[in-house]
C-alpha cells in the first residue's frame, strides 16, 4: 500500500493524500482519505485505487441517486485500469460486491412504500410512484438507511 501510495503521489500531483478515518474522496479539497490502520492490505490498495479512480474522472456531485450508482461504476473501471498500470489486479467479485451495496441502497430508496413498486426519483430528496402516486423525501446521506417520509399523495403533473 505504501509503495502505491507513494507512486501515485508522485504520477499525480494534483491529487493531494491525506490519512483519515476511512476512504475516500473529497473533490473540494482534491484530497484522497484513507485509514491509519488497514485491517485487509489487499482491499485496502482496491479501495484506494478506486478513489483515485473518482479523482481522475473528476467527480465533485451528482443530481440523482442513479447517476451516484454510475459515478461509483466509473470509478471502479478507472481503478480496475489503474490497478494494471501498478501491478494490482482488482478482483472482479469485489467490485460487484461494492456495487450491490449501491445497487440495494438505491433499490431501498426506490421502492414506494404504500405499493412496493420500484419508482422515479424526482429530485435529490423526493421520489414518486408512478402507480399510486405516493411521495415520499429521503436523505441525500449514502451512508443513512433509507427512512422514508411520505408526503401527501398527489397526481403526476
Amino acid at each position: 500500500m505504501e509503495k502505491l501510495l507513494s507512486n501515485l503521489q508522485k504520477d499525480f500531483p494534483q491529487v493531494s493524500f491525506a490519512a483519515g478515518e476511512t476512504f475516500s474522496w473529497s473533490s473540494r479539497k482534491q484530497t484522497v482519505h484513507y485509514p491509519h490502520k488497514l485491517e485487509d492490505a489487499t482491499k485496502a490498495v482496491w479501495s484506494l485505487l478506486h478513489e483515485m479512480g473518482h479523482a481522475l474522472l473528476g467527480h465533485t456531485t451528482y443530481q440523482s441517486d442513479f447517476e451516484l450508482v454510475k459515478l461509483e461504476a466509473a470509478a471502479w473501471d478507472k481503478a480496475a485500469h489503474l490497478g494494471k498500470k501498478y501491478g494490482h489486479s482488482i478482483d472482479v467479485d469485489h467490485i460487484q460486491d461494492c456495487l450491490d451495496t449501491y445497487r440495494d441502497w438505491l433499490h431501498q430508496r426506490s421502492a414506494c412504500p404504500k405499493c412496493t413498486i420500484t419508482s422515479l426519483q424526482r429530485d435529490m430528496h423526493t421520489y414518486c410512484c408512478y402507480n399510486c402516486n405516493t411521495q415520499w423525501r429521503v436523505s441525500r446521506s449514502k451512508l443513512c438507511r433509507p427512512y422514508r417520509l411520505l408526503q401527501k399523495e398527489t397526481a403526476l403533473s
